[in-house]
């Protein structure tokens, strides 16, 4: 005779400690990957000519991750769709193919004339940035190998819970990289834009190795994935599930690209060039608590009581992360960070503490979009999250073409307010495509504290 009673009983629903133990361990790798930006443009700033090395450092590292931006969906796809072998094979079949289009493309811009296209022609860099910047891109071609292929397993292992490897290979990355920029400092055999890139890519293909060995061991030794092709994964299912992902990606990367376009252009563009990396980089780390934070929903919020949860985690990371921010821009602690830190000298450290008092919402933006991006990627219907990013492209534009016509504000605070004001945007077109789908997964009883 069956135990039906037990059979029915329905799964625990979860607890905000159940979501802070799945989101530490990924916001900790996002954490320690955005640390290494900052890491990066502490040793350039100490390397000979550091203004001009910064902006060329800033100017590769912005071309190399918008050629990689479709990459970047391979994480948030494997979380969704590896749900067994059969359609972790597949996927990972799609994303071979993805990378290696990525790499030739790469190739293409940093060792072909376009190159003089994509920089002087578009983005208006000087030509001495140029010079220096050519090199370091040249480095950078097996990026979009290194971050896609370490992006797509690391979407499986979230999926299955195996987020403390995450951890792991992104402090190994970390460790490597800074082993290599400290010997380059000591040497000087290396301009400082080349020694970046070549750290971020030994690191990068150092997590790479590890994370494939971590990965090969947990699916022999603990049965990571079921066996089963039930839901099997289609050509079809993945290009409906990725393409606004990829175009999202895409376009948030152009907006980024724009800012550095925007600097070019604008009066005096070295010194917003050169701060710009530093600044980015120091707000990328700010915002490591978001962008580790859609995967984190996605995987649970199907679980009893998840949206509601979830919901609440959300609000109360979304403050202390502004809380953060806050707290630096208002005490000596930005100044500091910029000097002594990141090695700026003080007239560019001043203006750098001003630009992030002009991003300070942009970390909690991020964890809100994270929120909300992983609503709507649970019921794989995409098209809300392509839609505002063209709106965050629309108003980002709008404010950037404004500060480039009338010239009235430095190029790198309107660069920083027009990404401020399209992420709020962008923000609230997700808000608005996922609350129906909020309103389904909770009781009536909570839709009045939803809607707040």
């Amino acid at each position: 005779m069956t135990d039906q009673g037990t059979a029915s009983i329905p799964p625990p629903a979860i607890t905000q400690a159940d979501v802070f133990r799945r989101w530490w361990p990924l916001g900790l790798s996002w954490l320690i990957m955005t640390l290494e930006l900052v890491v990066i443009t502490a040793f350039v700033a100490r390397t000979a000519a550091p203004e001009i090395q910064l902006a060329a450092w800033g100017v590769a590292f912005a071309i190399s991750t918008l050629i990689q931006a479709p990459a970047t969906a391979l994480l948030p796809a494997s979380t969704a769709l590896s749900t067994n072998v059969a359609s972790f094979v597949r996927l990972r079949g799609y994303a071979g193919w993805m990378l290696g289009g990525l790499t030739a493309v790469h190739l293409v811009i940093a060792a072909t004339p376009m190159f003089s296209v994509v920089t002087d022609g578009l983005m208006g860099v000087p030509r001495d940035v140029m010079e220096a910047t050519q090199p370091a891109l040249l480095f950078m071609t097996p990026w979009a190998i290194g971050t896609g292929y370490r992006r797509f397993l690391q979407g499986a292992l979230i999926r299955f819970g195996e987020v403390r490897i995450v951890i792991a290979g992104s402090l190994l990355r970390l460790v490597i990289g800074t082993i290599i920029l400290a010997i380059g400092i000591s040497t000087a055999v290396l301009p400082g834009a080349q020694l970046a890139a070549i750290a971020i890519i030994v690191g990068v293909l150092t997590e790479l190795q590890y994370t494939r060995m971590r990965f090969a061991r947990a699916l022999v030794s603990h049965g990571l994935m079921p066996d089963e092709a039930k839901d099997r994964l289609t050509f079809a299912r993945f290009v409906h599930f990725m393409y606004p992902l990829v175009v999202m990606t895409v376009l948030t990367m152009v907006v980024q690209s724009l800012v550095t376009i925007v600097l070019g252009r604008m009066p005096e563009p070295l010194i917003a060039l050169a701060i710009w990396p530093v600044l980015f980089g120091l707000l990328a780390f700010l915002q490591s608590a978001g962008l580790s934070y859609t995967e984190v929903v996605i995987s649970m919020i199907g679980q009893p009581d998840g949206a509601l949860v979830l919901q609440r985690f959300t609000w109360t990371l979304t403050a202390v992360v502004t809380a953060v921010i806050v707290m630096m821009t208002i005490t000596p602690l930005a100044d500091l960070w910029f000097t002594t830190v990141a090695g700026l000298s003080d007239p560019l450290a001043r203006t750098a503490s001003v630009a992030l008092l002009a991003a300070a919402a942009v970390p909690g933006l991020r964890v809100l979009q994270g929120w909300y991006q992983g609503v709507i990627m649970h019921r794989e219907n995409n098209r809300g999250i392509l839609e505002s990013v063209l709106v965050f492209l629309a108003v980002a534009s709008i404010v950037f073409i404004a500060g480039i016509v009338t010239k009235l504000a430095p190029g790198l605070y309107v660069g920083v307010f027009g990404l401020t004001l399209g992420m709020l945007a962008q923000a609230a077109w997700l808000r608005h495509h996922a609350m129906p789908i909020l309103r389904d997964a909770r009781p009536p009883h909570t839709l009045e504290g939803m809607a707040r």
